[in-house]
Formats: C-alpha cells, structure tokens, sequence
C-alpha cells in the first residue's frame, strides 16, 4: 500500500514530494489520438509498448481503449502483466539462457506471450525449453531495418529463420518485427522522415512477402515507435504497432521526435531554498526525474536561464528575478523522458482536475530480467 493511500480524493497540493503524477484527462486525450490514428484512420492493430508504463492499470486501459495486446521489453515485464491478467504479450526482444526460457515455457500456461529471435541459437534452445514444458511458443523474427542493433538483415535470412521455426515442434512462427528507429524518428523535415521511414519499413514488409512466398502464413508484421507510428500505422502490409509511451508523451518526444501530444506525466516537488531572487531549489534531482536524453521542463515559471539536476535537487535560474514561488510552495517538471523516469518511483498518483483519483503500484518497477 502507498504511504500516501489515505489521499485519494485529496488536492495534489497536499501530497509530500517528490511524487510522480498521470492526468488522467490528458492520458485519456493522449489514447484516444492514438487509437483514433492507429485503429480507426489506419485500420490496424494496436500493441502499445509497456517499457515506460510498467503499470499494469494502464495496460489494461489501453486494452478497454482497444489495443489487442501489449508488448514488452523484458521477460519479467511479461510475467508481471500477464500475473495482471494480461495474455497477448509481445516479448520485442531476445531471451537467452536456460532459466529465463524455462520462465517463458512456463509463462505460455498462464498467458500468449510472443517472442523475438534472430539466430539458430535462440530457436534451437527455445524449442527444447518449449517442448520441455509441453507448451507451444509463438515466435517472430526480429528484422533489422534502421535500428543497427538486434535483428536479422532482410529477405533471405529472416525466411531460412522462419523456416526453421516452423520446423520446431514446440514454436509456431507468427510473423516479423522491427523498429524503424535509428535516428529517423528524429528528422525534422516531414516528407524526408516520411519517405525515410517507408524505405525502412519497405524492408519488414517485403522481408513478410518473402516468407509468404516461400509458404511461410505470416500473421504479424510489427513495428511502430511513437516517434513514427503515425506514418508507419498508414504504410501497406504493417499489421500492428507498438508505439505506447506516446500516451504518456515528455519533453523528449515533444521536441526531438515532433510528437504533438498532451504532457500526461509530471513530477510534483516542493521549493525547499530560494538563495537568490533568480534561483529556485526543488526537493527532487535525478534520483526522481531523468535528465537525458531530456531534462525535465518546470511549469508555470516563465523564462529560466537553466535548468540543473543533482542526485535529490533540482535547481533553477530564472531569467529575471522574482520572489514567488517562495520556499515551501510547489514546481510541477513535465518529464524530460518517461521511459526514464518511471521506474524510478513505485507508485504512480493519477489525478483528475487536481485531486488524486487512484493510485497505482509500478509493478514492473525493477524488472529487468
């Protein structure tokens, strides 16, 4: 239980700080421009990524919104949601060694997880793990299409790799992924981005028509950042996409990928010293709140000259001096990244109209693994 359970129904101004904070008005806004693009305008499947949100609350909001799955970064992420209820889960990732995928194994008794692999090694060892456990795994091959990280090189690789999982007893190929990431999101310029993220995904997709021509069903063709979803959600053969921290969206999104959504989540402290007319002293540093790829950004303040963060202060200079807001009053920071800055809390305060509705556990708080 929260510490500050006893203040559901209160004013945010009464809660002690630092504490993490959802608007609930804006994270609904922020859902429904998601599924409105995605499902109603694109008519495709939404798997919104829970690596930011780590709450399986929202997960499930994000299922009654329409979403048909989830994905996940980690195999303890999974567990953690589908020990939540949740079933149709997309591991984006690679999961190696024997005690993780006997994890896996046993997950598909309780749950649908789906599962990335790029090589023979994983398929080979998963197989056994899967046959072990009497279960049978959903599989995708991970493609690599911009991002230079994990993922097999397009066309003929990812079909003799499809192939192979077909051939398992304990896997069932499903499909492909990707993520046309790699600094496209980035790019300024609308019709270069555009036309950059087509030739990217082009990759996945004919990667995905390759493998049905060589008898392969492919049932999933996943990729979609929130950086990109918007375009890709639009492009001919992608079948979901997996953009989820757009819900929540951050000064990161805002201004490195264009993303024109509300700021959902902030960070609530208190000024705790004002030795200056132009400096301001909050009670949270980046113990609370990433710095990077963002800094978080104070509200309500007007013009700063800077913006600091140490280990359990932030500290700010105002562009002109000003005696307000004095020791002991509140700065809300919109979050610099939400992907960082989530799990550094345990419990997310979700508020409507400045009064605390809910509060939710992080449960996927520390699950790397």
């Amino acid at each position: 239980m929260s510490p500050q359970a006893n203040m559901v129904g209160k004013s945010i101004k009464d809660l002690d700080t630092p504490v993490l904070l959802v608007d609930l008005g804006l994270l609904d806004q922020n859902i429904a421009t998601m599924t409105r693009v995605i499902i109603d305008e694109a008519g495709v499947q939404w798997r919104p990524h829970t690596k930011a949100i780590k709450t399986p609350a929202i997960a499930h909001m994000l299922l009654r919104a329409g979403a048909h799955g989830i994905t996940c970064a980690k195999l303890s992420e999974a567990e953690v949601m589908a020990s939540a209820g949740i079933r149709n889960i997309l591991i984006a990732n690679q999961v190696v060694g024997a005690s993780k995928l006997t994890r896996l194994a046993g997950l598909c008794h309780h749950a649908d997880p789906i599962v990335a692999v790029d090589c023979e090694a994983h398929v080979k060892a998963m197989d056994v793990a899967a046959q072990a456990a009497g279960t049978h795994l959903r599989v995708v091959v991970e493609v690599n299409i911009a991002m230079n990280r994990a993922g097999l090189e397009p066309g003929e690789p990812v079909v003799a790799l499809a192939q192979q999982v077909a051939s398992c007893g304990g896997l069932r190929f499903a499909g492909l992924m990707a993520w046309e990431g790699g600094g496209l999101a980035e790019i300024r310029d609308p019709e270069i981005k555009r036309t950059r993220i087509m030739e990217a995904v082009g990759k996945l997709t004919g990667s995905a028509d390759r493998c049905r021509a060589a008898g392969l069903p492919v049932e999933i063709v996943s990729c979609g950042g929130t950086g990109t979803y918007w375009i890709t959600a639009a492009l001919p053969g992608v079948t979901e996409i997996q953009a989820g921290g757009g819900i929540f969206c951050d000064v990161h999104y805002r201004k490195d990928f264009g993303v024109p959504h509300e700021y959902a989540l902030s960070i609530l402290t208190t000024v705790v010293s004002r030795p200056t007319p132009t400096r301001i002293v909050c009670d949270a540093g980046w113990k609370s709140m990433a710095q990077q790829p963002a800094l978080p950004a104070p509200r309500d303040l007007g013009e700063t000259k800077s913006v600091k963060l140490s280990a359990e202060h932030t500290t700010i200079e105002l562009a002109t001096p000003n005696v307000v807001p004095a020791v002991g009053s509140r700065v809300e920071f919109v979050a610099g990244y939400s992907d960082a800055t989530v799990f550094l809390h345990d419990y997310l305060y979700a508020t409507r109209w400045g009064r605390v509705e809910a509060i939710w556990p992080i449960l996927g708080r520390g699950m790397t693994a």
